[in-house]
C-alpha cells in the first residue's frame, strides 16, 4: 500500500510559567492510503495535540514542535511557510474539531464560511461555490440544505453544527481527514448518527484520522489503531491485533473498562491512578507507576516500540526483553 502519511520522533512541548509541558514526546507512526487510524487514550494522552502538530496549527510563541519526518503525500509538511500551509488547510489536509461552536465564525452565515473556503481552494465564484457547499451538505444528511445556508451557527443544534463541520472539511476533497473527538458532548442518538457517516464517507478521502478515548468507536470504524499515553505511544497495528490480541497493560486496562453486553455480571474493571503530569513525567515507563505488572527495570528505562509480529509494535519491556 502506499504510504499517505510519514510521523517520525513527533514532539511537541509548550513553555509555560511552571516549566516545559512535553505533551507529545516522540511518537511515530504511518498511514496508508485507503486506512482509517484510530488514535486512543485518556484525556492529557497528547492525542489532540499531535493532531494539531501534524496540521501545523499550534501557536508559535507558546509551542515547541519539530519531527525527523512529517509528510503527507510525500509533501514535507515541515518545510512549508504559514502562505503555503493555508493552501494546503481544506484542500489536502482536513480537521474536524473536538467543539465545532469554538472554531466556526458565530458573525458569518454558514453559507458565506463554506463558500468562502470553497471559492478560495478551488478558483471558483460564489455561485459554483455555494452550490457545491449545498451538495456537501446534502452529503451530510441535512434537511433542506439550501435553506441551511442561510441560518446562523446559534441556530442549529450541536449535531447539526457538527455535520456542517464535517461537509466543510470535506467540500475540497482533502486527502487526509483528521476528526477530533467528532461525537464529543453529542447525545448518543446523534453520536451514532455521526459515526455512521464517518463510516459512509471512508471512500471520500485518501485516509482518516479517528481520536477518542473510546475504543469500541475505533473497533466499529477503524482498522488500525494506536494507542497513546503522557505523549508516548505504547501499542500501534491493525484492529485485530490490538484489540482481540492487546500487549500492553494499558491497552489491556482500556479494554476491560468497556462495560460488557453479553450479560455478564460483574463489577466494573478501571485503571487504577491518574496520568501523570507532562511537566514532571516520570522516568522510565510513563504507565509504570500504575502498572500492575511492572518490573523494576521499568522504572528508570524507557521502552523501545518494538514489533512484536507483522505491524504490530509495542512499549512493554515485559514483553519484549529477550
Amino acid at each position: 500500500m502506499d504510504k499517505l502519511l510519514k510521523v517520525k520522533n513527533l514532539k511537541t512541548h509548550f513553555k509555560t510559567r511552571k516549566g516545559i509541558v512535553k505533551a507529545v514526546d516522540g511518537i511515530s507512526f504511518e498511514l496508508e492510503k485507503g486506512e482509517v487510524l484510530g488514535i486512543a487514550g485518556e484525556t492529557g494522552s497528547g492525542k489532540s495535540v499531535a493532531a494539531k502538530s501534524i496540521m501545523r496549527i499550534l501557536p508559535s510563541n507558546t509551542a515547541f514542535s519539530k519531527a525527523d519526518c512529517l509528510e503527507l503525500e510525500g509533501q514535507n509538511l515541515l518545510e512549508l511557510s504559514k502562505s503555503d500551509l493555508k493552501n494546503i488547510w481544506g484542500k489536502k489536509i482536513a480537521i474536524i474539531f473536538q467543539n465545532p461552536f469554538s472554531y466556526i465564525n458565530p458573525l458569518f452565515s454558514i453559507g458565506k464560511q463554506m463558500s468562502d473556503v470553497i471559492s478560495f481552494h478551488e478558483k471558483i465564484n460564489k455561485k459554483e461555490a455555494l452550490k457545491i457547499a449545498s451538495e456537501m451538505l446534502h452529503l451530510v444528511g441535512m434537511p433542506n440544505p439550501k435553506s441551511i445556508l442561510k441560518y446562523y451557527p446559534h441556530e442549529l443544534s450541536g449535531g447539526m453544527i457538527q455535520r456542517v463541520m464535517i461537509a466543510m472539511s470535506l467540500s475540497c476533497k482533502p486527502a487526509l481527514l483528521i476528526a477530533d473527538e467528532p461525537t464529543t458532548a453529542l447525545d448518543v442518538t446523534v453520536q451514532a448518527q455521526i459515526l455512521k457517516l464517518l463510516n459512509d464517507l471512508r471512500d471520500k478521502t485518501s485516509g482518516i484520522i479517528l481520536i477518542t478515548h473510546n475504543l469500541a468507536i475505533i473497533l466499529e470504524i477503524c482498522n488500525a489503531i494506536a494507542v497513546m499515553y503522557a505523549g508516548k505511544l505504547l501499542e500501534k497495528g491493525c484492529v485485530e491485533d490490538v484489540i482481540y490480541k492487546p500487549s500492553h497493560p494499558y491497552t489491556q486496562g482500556l479494554l476491560q473498562a468497556i462495560p460488557k453486553l453479553d450479560g455478564q455480571e460483574g463489577k466494573l474493571k478501571y485503571v487504577p491512578g491518574n496520568i501523570p503530569s507532562a511537566l514532571n513525567p516520570p522516568d522510565g515507563c510513563r504507565f509504570s507507576p500504575r502498572c500492575p505488572v511492572s518490573l523494576p527495570c521499568c522504572n528508570h528505562r524507557e521502552p523501545v516500540l518494538t514489533e512484536i509480529s507483522p505491524r504490530h509494535f509495542v512499549a512493554c519491556h515485559r514483553v519484549t526483553r529477550s
